[in-house]
């Protein structure tokens, strides 16, 4: 994986089948559509289906976006290289009281389920933000019954840390989420 960060902005992250990068106005329709399954924004924090509109909005808002700016989501575009199509993103929150602690989400098009690229998308994140970020520990939440994201969480080597049980007032009902984390010094002994 190769990293240009700088001053630790975000450019790009290169996978043996994906580039991460930074969203542009052409991402809006795939974008749009991802968004807009049902099944996708089933467990995600919007509705669909998301209009072209929501999609130019959210893509434009991202435009001076840092990865590392204390409490606001920053969102990671995933291509598929031999395609040069958008299959998802990777959503990254460095906390507002400690931005050595991020939070981390994910959502792949469903045409693109199956294939491991979600496992490799979110490992070239964890990598980047332990490795040119040095953060101490990235977290996530997943809703119980989102079995593949839990399932992925745990691949990439995410340790569950707890089940909290009708924790959350989701989409209009009480639902358990999951909580995952790992710090830097277990994401190093994986990687050597």
């Amino acid at each position: 994986m190769r990293t240009m960060d700088g001053d630790h902005d975000f450019d790009v992250l290169r996978t043996e089948r994906l580039v991460l990068r930074r969203f542009t106005a052409a991402d809006v329709d795939s974008f749009a559509a991802y968004r807009s399954d049902p099944e996708i924004a089933r467990y995600q924090g919007w509705e669909a289906p998301y209009t072209r509109k929501q999609a130019a909005r959210f893509i434009d808002d991202l435009r001076d976006a840092h990865p590392g700016t204390p409490g606001a989501w920053f969102q990671i575009a995933v291509e598929l290289t031999s395609a040069k199509t958008l299959i998802g993103d990777v959503a990254v929150r460095v906390s507002s009281d400690d931005p050595r602690l991020a939070t981390i989400g994910f959502t792949v098009a469903r045409a693109a389920h199956g294939h491991g690229y979600a496992t490799e998308a979110v490992t070239a994140v964890l990598d980047y933000l332990f490795t040119t970020r040095r953060t101490h520990r990235v977290a996530a939440v997943c809703d119980v019954r989102n079995t593949a994201s839990a399932a992925l969480l745990e691949r990439v080597g995410m340790r569950r840390e707890a089940h909290h049980r009708a924790s959350a007032w989701w989409k209009g009902e009480w639902t358990d989420e999951l909580s995952y984390a790992i710090l830097a010094d277990e994401w190093a002994a994986r990687r050597s």
